[in-house]
């Protein structure tokens, strides 16, 4: 099963392909005429469609039939997370987060941020990719980078949470959420949020918890939490 995404896809018995899914769909993949490929909107639709046109500058498929994926949820997870100083970290964090399941992700600004600029654009190809590489129709939608204060203030999940290093009392993720819920969990920067930020998030509401015993890396905390929100409703 081959997917290509195509986000702005809603109707049509045919449909041309973005140069660069073109190109991935004829060069990359080797499609030719007459074989079966998806289209992926990123918005929870997928399409089985025949190629009729296969050219890697501006591939052409007709729409056979909606494919019903079956890959919703009944939660969802909003990850935000303070971008680390080598930015191949997140990207990795960004895309396994998006293969194992996750709707939202906002980069963070926060006080001990070694990095404070991010490529959305860049990061926005990796999750694409990452839909294709795990089949899903649904893309997380990716926020720009956010100062630490001005998003806490506006954060509205059911269950928010901050996995935390520090001595405020912690729990664990199992015991304080619910499933079919929404969920955000916070992630910070290699030296930790600040004492600041800790009371900031206290005051707005935050649950503290933690990630076990050992001292985990940003990228690797970032998929911890989330693997273990998914267990938590399985």
């Amino acid at each position: 099963m081959q997917i290509v995404f195509a986000p702005d896809y809603d109707s049509g018995e045919v449909y041309t392909l973005s140069k660069e899914e073109s190109a991935h769909a004829v060069r990359v993949l080797r499609m030719k005429e007459g074989e079966e490929i998806y289209l992926s909107n990123g918005r929870g639709s997928m399409y089985c469609c025949e190629i009729v046109d296969a050219n890697a500058n501006h591939c052409s498929v007709k729409i056979k039939s909606k494919y019903n994926n079956n890959d919703k949820k009944d939660f969802s997870i909003h990850l935000a997370v303070a971008p680390t100083k080598n930015i191949a970290r997140i990207e990795w964090l960004l895309e396994k987060a998006t293969e194992i399941g996750v709707d939202e992700i906002t980069p963070l600004v926060c006080e001990h941020s070694e990095r404070k600029v991010v490529n959305l654009e860049r990061l926005d190809k990796i999750l694409i990719s990452a839909i294709k590489q795990s089949l899903k129709s649904y893309k997380p939608i990716l926020n720009p980078l956010t100062k630490f204060k001005d998003f806490i203030a506006n954060a509205k999940e059911d269950y928010k949470l901050l996995a935390y290093c520090g001595d405020e009392e912690k729990h664990l993720i199992k015991n304080v959420c619910k499933t079919k819920s929404s969920y955000l969990i916070l992630i910070g920067p290699e030296g930790d949020f600040s004492p600041e930020e800790i009371k900031l998030a206290k005051d707005a509401g935050f649950t503290f918890v933690t990630l076990g015993n050992q001292r985990l890396r940003t990228e690797t905390a970032g998929l911890y939490a989330i693997s273990n929100l998914h267990f938590l409703n399985q």
